[in-house]
């Protein structure tokens, strides 16, 4: 009975040694083995495009160094402008109104800690771009800041200004899809070859 007792012993230690020392399950890529697809890939960017033209995202890509506001993307009031940083020109500063967070309430002022347009040397615009223009002009690292394909998934799936889209306060409307549903596109998009659509595509 003791010699049964101490088999067992050793044999369920044996066991917890083993798992112990099991390599961790390694996390599959669904989207590094994909391949090339011209069709596919402007089709998932045809879908990021529709995000990207979205007031929400538009607002802050305008082709002016004004802002625009609001759900039809009118121009920001009380004379904003860019400003060499993007924050804004002189003493009229985004953060002036902007705070770290959304102000409460229906049409106030949304907020977040890097609230503001993109530099004067890196405007990145998106308003008046087709398809085509704005897919070549991401894919840019002389327009896009600098970002390679992996650093522009990064930007888009998860850099917390561009989630606020999803998250802009009472009375503004949201992007046409999901942000996990976006950032999936913009992976299929790269993964299949980042094609830009046709200069025919709208």
């Amino acid at each position: 009975m003791r010699k049964l007792i101490v088999i067992s012993a050793i044999a369920l230690i044996a066991g917890i040694i083993t798992l112990s020392f099991r390599p961790a399950p390694v996390k599959t890529n669904k989207y590094a083995t994909l391949p090339k697809d011209s069709v596919g890939s402007a089709k998932a960017f045809m879908a990021v495009y529709r995000v990207l033209k979205s007031s929400r995202c538009m607002n802050c890509h305008p082709s002016g160094d004004a802002p625009l506001q609001g759900d039809d993307s009118h121009i920001h009031t009380m004379n904003v402008k860019r400003g060499i940083d993007g924050k804004g020109l002189y003493s009229v500063r985004c953060s002036n109104c902007h705070q770290a967070e959304n102000v409460a309430g229906l049409h106030m002022p949304p907020g977040n800690p890097k609230w503001g347009l993109p530099p004067a040397d890196m405007r990145m615009v998106f308003q008046g771009r087709t398809p085509r223009q704005l897919a070549l002009q991401l894919l840019d690292p002389k327009q896009n800041g600098g970002r390679t394909k992996a650093q522009l998934i990064d930007h888009m799936a998860n850099d917390d200004l561009v989630g606020w889209a999803w998250h802009p306060g009472d009375g503004r409307t949201l992007p046409p899809m999901t942000r996990q549903a976006f950032a999936a596109q913009v992976r299929l998009w790269i993964a299949k070859g980042a094609y830009a659509p046709s200069a025919k595509a709208k």
